[in-house]
């Protein structure tokens, strides 16, 4: 008995559902690109805040301490050190640094001591202690501490190895894309 299914036909149905999958991954990835664009929208893969989706939204106001924001970091010795080093991702920032996700835990004129931990004009920040090392063994030198300079940022996470404005000193505040917001996002 001759089947009347061609090898040619068989090939062809066990392709559709690959080809379908293909399909709607270039259709989720074409939302999330066109929505980076148009709607600020940006995917953290980073464990300094929840993972997943955000939106950086406009800032229409002088950046106030407490607010969360996404930061360009400056093209200095310690942000590149962080970048061969793996704490921070490629991206569209001048010195081909990602951006970053952070508080503002400080603005210009403030003081900021680091020993242990981290106090700002005389009062601790909560979950601000510093390491010594990262997790691979290499030694992490912390920020000198001193006076803000106005337009610069104080920058913190509480997640306990947070590469962040302990280790990097204030940024710019010229460097902030605008604030950030959770969309759709995994905390483990």
């Amino acid at each position: 008995m001759m089947s009347h299914i061609s090898p040619t036909s068989a090939v062809v149905r066990q392709k559709r559902p690959v080809l379908a999958l293909l399909a709607v991954s270039c259709g989720i990835a074409l939302v999330v690109i066109i929505g980076g664009f148009i709607g600020g929208l940006r995917i953290n893969t980073t464990p300094s805040e929840p993972l997943g989706l955000w939106r950086v939204a406009p800032l229409e106001h002088p950046i106030e301490v407490g607010e969360m924001v996404f930061v360009c970091p400056p093209e200095t010795d310690a942000v590149s050190k962080g970048f061969e080093r793996g704490y921070l991702r490629s991206g569209l920032c001048s010195g081909g640094f990602g951006p970053l996700i952070k508080t503002v835990a400080a603005v210009g004129g403030q003081r900021i001591e680091i020993a242990d931990n981290v106090t700002i004009d005389g009062r601790p920040i909560a979950n601000s202690s510093l390491v010594s090392q990262d997790g691979q063994g290499r030694p992490l030198r912390p920020y000198a501490g001193g006076t803000i300079p106005a337009g610069f940022l104080f920058l913190h996470s509480p997640f306990p190895g947070s590469w962040d404005s302990r280790y990097f000193g204030p940024v710019p505040g010229s460097g902030v894309l605008g604030l950030a917001e959770q969309v759709l996002i995994y905390a483990p």
